[in-house]
């Protein structure tokens, strides 16, 4: 039996610990700031639960996963590596690259093996999408794009330290461009604009934004973000070569009506009901992330998602950042450590 502590019992960690609870041979200990939170989750699922970090730790843990606020994770990965625990813990690994850097100085230090959650690696079409380019399926690939649509913004607070939109929502699709298609960002230019609830231009974020990336082969890819997706929950990818041409996140759930004659109506595709959010969209992606988190923090395979690929798509994002506040192309050098 394989033994996994739980820290953060919100929304995303409540689903973890639900997704942990059913898989086969994996006990979950769960633990939370509130602890009341934790003693209710855990009373609904039947498992332990232990009143802080320090108790969790001590709990003879096979491995250690972190859902907890931003603000939290750079310590408590520090923790569960200064313990001799696997750790898998939601992105951003911090809340900047010069913080994650001290981070992964702290993992090193201590030999640490952490697991970091970019869900979309474990999506079917996703890893389809990789799996066609890097067997050169589509040729040489020249343009990728990617769209991440939130059907309605989060509230005020969480903007206030959400860190952007190119860090809380595009950092995925930046990640997946890189992980799809094996290389890396040299140059970026983003602009983005702030038309919806005030509290977007109060905290310089903005309610909707897209980049274009210039790949080290030259490649270009298009990453677009929105808080305002009323028809629902929208993400996809688009990879084309010059042999062929695939789309990841086409299914049925995807909130896109076509209009061309003979498309459109009832009944046609897609026929819905549309993604209401990031949980229905992914779940089973959930399932397989934590599910290769077992079998790393087991030994089993290496490491899907290493902190040095997290601080990547942070750099990326870094970058969207600076060129959206100076409105020029950034290269990625400006930002690297």
């Amino acid at each position: 039996m394989t033994l996994l502590g739980l820290v953060g019992v919100g929304r995303i960690g409540a689903l973890h610990a639900r997704t942990l609870h059913a898989l086969p041979g994996v006990e979950v200990v769960v633990a939370d700031v509130q602890g009341g939170r934790a003693e209710e989750l855990a009373g609904s699922l039947g498992v332990r639960w232990a009143p802080d970090i320090g108790s969790l730790l001590r709990t003879e843990l096979d491995g250690l996963v972190v859902a907890t606020p931003t603000g939290s994770h750079a310590e408590l990965i520090e923790r569960g590596v200064a313990a001799g625990v696997p750790v898998f813990c939601e992105k951003p690994v911090a809340e900047n690259s010069g913080k994650t850097l001290e981070v992964i100085k702290g993992v090193d230090k201590y030999g640490g093996r952490v697991q970091i959650g970019f869900q979309r690696r474990f999506d079917s079409g996703y890893t389809a999408a990789r799996a066609e380019v890097l067997a050169g399926a589509l040729g040489r690939v020249h343009t990728l794009r990617a769209q991440t649509c939130d059907p309605f913004p989060p509230p005020a607070g969480y903007i206030a330290t959400s860190g952007g939109i190119f860090r809380d929502c595009s950092v995925h699709d930046f990640d997946a461009i890189r992980w799809v298609t094996g290389r890396e960002v040299t140059s970026v230019f983003a602009s983005g604009s702030a038309r919806g609830e005030a509290f977007f231009a109060e905290f310089g974020d903005a309610d909707t934004a897209a980049a274009v990336l210039r790949l080290d082969d030259d490649a270009l890819a298009t990453v677009s973000a929105t808080r305002y997706h009323g028809a629902g929950y929208a993400v996809t990818l688009d990879v084309q070569g010059t042999r062929g041409s695939v789309g990841a996140g086409y299914d049925d759930g995807l909130p896109l009506r076509p209009v061309d004659e003979g498309q459109g109506g009832p009944g046609v595709w897609p026929k819905g009901p549309a993604y209401a959010g990031f949980m229905e969209r992914f779940r089973e992606a959930y399932v397989r992330e934590l599910q290769a988190f077992v079998e790393f923090a087991e030994g089993r395979i290496e490491n899907p998602c290493p902190v040095g690929d997290a601080l990547e798509a942070l750099y990326v994002a870094e970058a969207c950042d600076i060129s959206r506040a100076e409105d020029r192309p950034v290269k990625l050098a400006e930002v690297r450590r």
